[in-house]
């Protein structure tokens, strides 16, 4: 088709440039300056049909539009803007070069449990309930130059709060951070519920009030080994309080130093974890509403702490603990030890005790996540739609709480839990838990009686990205 049409262009040319045809007679200089224009004519088409013939034969690569250089220059400062990638963790992680980029991020758990009342109790707090467990939105990104952040709110227990939400800046093996965050004071505390072993986390975990606090913090790895140190206020919602007085947010000055020490070697293919802190807080609190240390029976379903001591006037707080864990192929294993200390403004110091010991299997061939110092998400081998069923997890664990010291009666737990754990893909999971509690000294049933023994069901849906 394209050489069809070049004879015709030629031809119409030459009819343009010789209007002397309509004439009868042309002179011989004119015949030769037409023969001229008709040759140069020709040279063009020639030129035109060798550069078309070198585009047809390399079609990979597309040649620029020719333009003018007189009037249409390339400007040489502009930058074109640099590529976005996109992947897919869970939710879309937008990336580009220099270390910008952002994910979204949300958590769904809903639990259902039943905590079987022991003979003589009337609390309508036990037995069977069902919630929302916490739906947390946000996101995580980095703005370059080594700096990132991460914003998230939690509604859960019909409130908002935020939760992770700080800036940060990385360099090499350093990590500092500034914002409202948890304060290192535990592996079954840091790793994520949505992590977990069990529906919920030790027990002492809770009793001993862990919780996010506003801080700066700053973390050190290198090889096996994580440092990590900190200074803390309070809780958001402490500090947020507008009221006067002594539960004032504006009178509260509490603060807190937080350190923790992780060793985490590979031998052969086990990953081995080792680790210790310790903490110190000053609660300036004397003569306010006071501190209680207590706990629910294991699930979050139902408020009824059957154990827990009475209101405390607490000046300061130290304790420490002792962590071990390990992950080789599908079985893993951990446990904690936990000292706290209170120092009380009237009377001797009061000091508790408690930990956790467990063991997990898969029964598929899985294996327990491990990252930075805690435990993180399995990732399905075989996932429901990729030619497998997901993964399919055990685990069995004791918990012990121990809330007795002299006068101070707070009770005793020994807990036995068993856990069932199927998650299809990487980012869902079903989680269904069996837990037999022996009580000592627990809240008094109707006819007195303070030692007695519950059963507890659990189940949770959890979908984290």
């Amino acid at each position: 088709m394209r050489r069809s049409v070049l004879p015709l262009l030629a031809t119409s040319a030459l009819g343009l440039a010789t209007p002397a045809f309509a004439q009868d007679a042309i002179s011989a200089d004119e015949a030769a300056a037409m023969r001229a224009q008709i040759s140069a004519l020709k040279a063009q088409i020639q030129l035109m049909e060798q550069k078309l013939d070198a585009v047809a034969g390399a079609p990979q690569r597309t040649a620029p539009p020719t333009a003018p250089p007189a009037t249409i220059a390339t400007p040489t400062s502009t930058k074109a803007p640099p590529p976005t990638e996109i992947a897919w963790k869970g939710s879309p992680q937008f990336s580009s070069s220099g270390g910008r980029s952002f994910k979204a991020k949300g958590r769904i758990q809903a639990d259902v449990g039943y905590v079987a009342r022991p003979d003589g109790s009337a609390d309508r707090g036990l037995g069977y309930a069902a919630e929302m467990r916490r739906i947390r939105l946000g996101g995580e990104g980095g703005l370059g130059a080594g700096i990132g952040y991460k914003l998230e709110l939690e509604l859960s227990d019909n409130g908002v709060d935020l939760v992770d939400t700080f800036v940060t800046y990385k360099d090499g093996g350093l990590l500092l951070s500034v914002g409202n965050q948890n304060q290192f004071q535990s592996l079954d505390e840091l790793t994520g519920d949505t992590s977990g072993s069990v529906m919920e986390r030790a027990a002492f975990t809770d009793a001993f009030n862990f919780e996010r606090r506003l801080g700066i913090a700053a973390q050190y790895e290198k090889a096996a080994w994580l440092l990590q140190a900190g200074l803390f206020a309070d809780d958001i919602t402490a500090l947020s309080n507008d009221s006067d007085g002594e539960t004032g947010g504006d009178e509260n000055n509490s603060y807190g130093l937080d350190g923790r020490l992780v060793y985490a070697p590979k031998l052969g293919d086990a990953q081995l974890h080792f680790g210790g802190s310790a903490h110190w807080r000053d609660l300036k609190r004397v003569g306010d509403a006071g501190t209680r240390y207590r706990q629910r029976p294991f699930v979050h379903t139902s408020n009824t702490r059957l154990i827990g001591t009475s209101t405390l006037d607490v000046k300061d707080e130290a304790h420490y603990g002792l962590e071990a864990a390990f992950v080789r192929g599908r079985l893993h294993g951990a446990a904690e030890t936990h000292w706290l200390r209170s120092d009380l403004a009237t009377g001797p110091d009061a000091e508790f005790f408690g930990g956790y010991a467990e063991l997990g299997w898969f029964l598929t061939d899985d294996t327990r996540g491990y990252k930075g110092g805690i435990f993180d998400r399995a990732k399905p081998r075989k996932p429901l739609g990729g030619g497998g069923l997901g993964a399919v997890q055990v685990n069995a664990r004791y918990d012990y709480l121990d809330l007795n010291d002299g006068a101070i009666v707070g009770g005793r737990q020994d807990a036995w839990i068993a856990a069932l754990i199927w998650q299809p893909v990487e980012y869902l999971r079903f989680n269904v838990n069996y837990a037999y509690l022996s009580y000592q000294d627990a809240t008094p049933l109707a006819d007195g009686d303070r030692d007695y023994s519950v059963h507890v069901t659990g189940a949770r849906m959890e979908l984290d990205f």
